[in-house]
C-alpha cells in the first residue's frame, strides 16, 4: 500500500526568465512502485527522508539508497529506480527547469554525474519542499514566483545537507575565510594547509564552488565595501586592509569586478554614522536600541 499527493505546474514564459520554475511537487509514502526507466525533459530532486530502495545507472548497475539521500533525475539521462518492495520509502520530489540550472551545476549544486547524494539530514529539505507543496495551491496568485524562489532555496537546503561535507562549514573555507585578508598567494594557503594547489583547488570547488583565486577575492571585496560604505578611510588604507599593497592594483581589480571605482561606489552607499559600524549580525525581531 502507498499513498500519493502531487500536483504539476505550467509557469509561463515570463516566469522562465526568473531563471528556476518549478514543474511539480509531490509527496509520496509506502510501497512505492518502480520508476523507470525512463528519460526526462527537465529536472528532478528526490529526497529520501526514510527507508531504502536502489538505484539503476543506465548501463545497468544497481545501488543501494539508503535515507536520508537525494536522487538527481537530470534531463536526457535514463533512469530506473525504486523503494523496498517490504518496506518502502518516504520521499518528496520537485521537478524543475530554467538557465540557472547551468550554473547551479557548474557551482557544484546540481550534480548530473552523482545520482544517488547521501544526505547527513533531509529536515531542511522536506521542510523547503512542505513550503512548495503548500504554495502550489491553485487559488495562489504568487504560484509561479513563489514555487521558484523555493527551487532557489531547496538547492540550498540540499547543498548544506550533502553528508560529504560538515554541517558546520568546510574546515578548508574557514581557514581561508579566517587568513583571506594577509597578503598571501593562492600557493601560500595551499602550503599553509600542507596541500598541493590541485589539492586545495579541488577542496574549494568542492566545498564553495569556485576557485580559491575567487573564494578569496569574494571575501575581500565584500570587506572592502563595507569599510568603504562606513567609514573614511582612504582607499588605499582600505586596499591595505584587505590584503593588497598596491592601492592602484586594488582600485583596477575592485573596479573591474564591481563594475565601479572604489570612490564611486563610496559616493553612493556611504553609511558613515556616530555609532560606528558592527561585526555582530543583529536579529531582525530585536534590533539593539541606542
Amino acid at each position: 500500500m502507498y499513498h500519493t499527493w502531487m500536483r504539476f505546474l505550467t509557469p509561463s514564459p515570463v516566469h522562465h526568465r526568473l531563471g528556476l520554475v518549478c514543474l511539480g511537487v509531490g509527496l509520496q509514502y509506502g510501497a512505492l512502485p518502480t520508476v523507470g526507466p525512463r528519460t526526462l525533459d527537465s529536472h528532478v530532486a528526490v529526497v529520501i527522508s526514510t527507508g531504502t530502495g536502489w538505484y539503476e545507472t543506465p548501463d545497468g548497475r544497481r545501488t543501494t539508497v539508503t535515507a536520508p539521500s537525494l536522487l538527481w533525475l537530470t534531463p536526457g539521462i535514463p533512469h530506473h529506480y525504486g523503494p523496498d518492495p517490504e518496506t518502502g520509502w518516504d520521499e518528496g520530489f520537485v521537478g524543475f527547469t530554467g538557465p540557472a540550472t547551468a550554473t547551479y551545476a557548474e557551482l557544484g549544486y546540481i550534480e548530473p554525474d552523482r545520482p544517488v547524494v547521501p544526505l547527513s539530514d533531509a529536515t531542511g529539505p522536506r521542510a523547503v519542499i512542505a513550503r512548495i507543496a503548500r504554495a502550489a495551491r491553485r487559488d495562489n496568485p504568487l504560484l509561479e514566483v513563489e514555487t521558484g524562489a523555493a527551487v532557489h532555496e531547496l538547492l540550498v537546503a540540499l547543498r548544506r545537507a550533502r553528508a560529504d561535507l560538515a554541517p558546520d562549514g568546510d574546515p578548508v573555507l574557514k581557514a581561508l575565510a579566517r587568513d583571506a585578508f594577509k597578503p598571501m598567494s593562492v600557493a601560500d594557503h595551499a602550503t599553509r594547509h600542507g596541500m598541493t594547489l590541485a589539492e586545495l583547488r579541488t577542496a574549494v570547488r568542492r566545498g564553495a564552488g569556485s576557485s580559491p583565486k575567487d573564494y578569496l577575492l569574494g571575501i575581500r571585496l565584500d570587506r572592502a565595501k563595507e569599510l568603504l560604505a562606513a567609514t573614511e578611510l582612504p582607499v588605499s588604507a582600505i586596499a591595505r586592509r584587505v590584503g593588497y599593497d598596491d592601492p592602484a592594483y586594488f582600485s583596477r581589480l575592485f573596479t573591474r569586478r564591481v563594475g565601479m571605482a572604489p570612490i564611486r561606489f563610496r559616493a553612493q552607499e556611504s553609511r558613515t554614522l556616530p555609532g560606528g559600524w558592527s561585526n555582530q549580525v543583529p536579529d531582525p525581531e530585536d534590533p539593539p536600541r541606542v
